[in-house]
């Protein structure tokens, strides 16, 4: 079965490491909050302009004045600080930040992310996305694998505007867990009750199998 965003988000959160700092995007990358592992320490950025963010208010709980990049109610944690934008915008041009998770409406399999406009339809621009895969030390995307339509969102080639070029490490999809590598999508985990070929008919792009490839766990 296909995972929900927050299981994504849930296996997304086991690639944080002790001591990072980290950048979460609109979308499924905000709940990687709520599933940060049990003895390890990260820092959560938000590009707004606070270093320390917590995991989601309980219902009741929430603060208006406390609001993340994509303008949802959050929670602070000890230590945290709060400045502005341009202070924000220096930590992700300058390379403080160690792993971005993003979420896309395209990836390539050379590793470019278009995750910013669909033509035709109104947008308010790139926002902070242009400096976060510019700038970041590791890119993971949290996505869905295929659009409403069933078209595949794991491409040869992105036909939405760009983001990013060759800056996407890993995805984190509802079917899988991708490596971008030199040939390619390498599948090295399945979701549960997800088969290879569902992920091979899914993947539009050059997809290879890893020779141990798992089923995902939490």
């Amino acid at each position: 079965m296909a995972l929900d965003k927050n299981q994504i988000a849930q296996r997304i959160a086991k690639e944080l490491q002790d001591g990072y700092y980290v950048n979460l995007g609109i979308g499924i990358p905000t709940l990687v909050a709520n599933y940060i592992p049990e003895g390890v320490e990260v820092v959560l950025q938000s590009e707004n302009g606070l270093l320390g963010m917590g995991p989601f208010p309980v219902a009741g709980k929430e603060d208006a004045d406390l609001i993340n990049a994509g303008k949802q109610t959050i929670t602070t944690v000890p230590g945290s600080a709060f400045f502005d934008s341009a202070m924000s915008f220096g930590m992700i041009r300058s390379g403080k930040v160690d792993l971005t998770v993003l979420g896309a409406m395209e990836v390539a399999q050379n590793g470019d992310i278009a995750n910013w406009k669909i033509p035709g339809k109104m947008v308010k621009g790139m926002g902070g996305a242009m400096d976060l895969v510019a700038s970041a030390k590791n890119i993971i995307v949290a996505m869905n694998h295929t659009d409403r339509k069933g078209n595949s969102k794991l491409l040869e080639k992105c036909s939405l505007p760009i983001t990013g070029l060759q800056c996407v490490k890993k995805i984190v999809s509802n079917l899988g867990v991708f490596n971008i590598t030199k040939d390619g999508f390498e599948c090295i985990e399945h979701a549960p009750g997800v088969t290879i070929e569902e992920i091979k008919s899914a993947t539009a792009g050059k997809l290879t199998i890893a020779n141990n490839v798992r089923e995902m766990s939490f």
